[in-house]
């Protein structure tokens, strides 16, 4: 018994209804510390939003920025303006607000699929079908075993699959290696790239929101800082796991654990969709 019941027994030892006492007291004691608990997850999560929407209002506030000077100067200065120049700059700001709008979107839709949305497909051949739709600057290789099959919504792995590609080819000097293969009662999907890497100490917060490392993750090279963080939301939401290694061409090794499609594994979905 711990000190704490044996105080409690001591405190009403001899009473009427003592042992009723004490085993309220002790419900109400665990309660107690359920809500502590409860009110510091609450707390965090408010932080986390608080945070989010002050990165979100950053990162939207800079392209809105950037198109109120592009269209002020223009209004000063008329007759220096350069009408292709501007509209291309213009251009360029509403892309990346676009993105990062879509992405924002894609963020808050992961997780909400009905378990009737998981289907068993085959990791080789979406991993197939995603790059041969994709225009690389460096082509992409492909080792793939067949019969790889996990329960998933197609649409967000092929989503997964090229914010990782996005990122590979940002990163990479002539080499990005897609591959899937077995192991054990998971499935593997790896994007390998030959860049810079990633170091031991920043590889858990590259899934951060809005996280950019270095120069190479700058706004101009298009990332929205978003793409890292979705893969890892879809990653979670198929019970599956996602993690950065060094990779034996020298720079980032991206990998996506799934577990193999089995019933027990669809209806482990539905139990956590209900």
């Amino acid at each position: 018994m711990s000190p704490h019941v044996n105080d409690l027994s001591s405190r009403f030892h001899g009473l009427p209804g003592s042992d009723e006492i004490i085993c309220l007291a002790l419900a109400t004691s665990d309660l107690l510390k359920r809500m502590e608990s409860a009110r510091n997850r609450i707390d965090r999560s408010l932080l986390q939003q608080q945070r989010f929407v002050s990165d979100a209002s950053h990162e939207l506030f800079t392209p809105i920025a950037g198109l109120r000077a592009l269209l002020e100067e223009a209004r000063l200065h008329p007759e220096e303006t350069d009408l292709h120049e501007l509209l291309a700059d213009t251009l360029g700001n509403v892309d990346r607000l676009q993105k990062i709008v879509s992405d924002l979107l894609m963020l808050a839709k992961v997780g909400t699929n009905p378990p009737d949305a998981f289907v068993s497909t085959d990791l080789g051949e979406l991993a197939r079908a995603t790059v041969s739709r994709r225009e690389d600057d460096i082509p992409v290789r492909l080792r793939l075993v067949p019969g790889v099959r996990a329960n998933v919504v197609d649409a967000e792995i092929d989503r997964l699959l090229s914010n990782l590609l996005d990122n590979a080819q940002r990163h990479a000097r002539r080499t990005v290696l897609v591959e899937v293969r077995r192991d054990g009662e998971y499935g593997e999907l790896t994007v390998t790239d030959d860049g810079d890497g990633i170091a031991d100490a920043d590889r858990e917060r590259v899934f951060e929101r809005f996280t950019r490392l270095d120069t190479a993750r700058c706004r101009n090279r298009g990332g929205t800082g978003l793409g890292l963080t979705i893969a890892r939301d879809i990653a979670e939401a198929h019970l599956g796991t996602i993690k950065v290694d060094g990779s034996p061409l020298g720079g980032a090794r991206f990998v996506l654990r799934l577990p193999l499609a089995t019933a027990a594994r669809l209806d482990d979905h539905e139990e956590t969709a209900s």
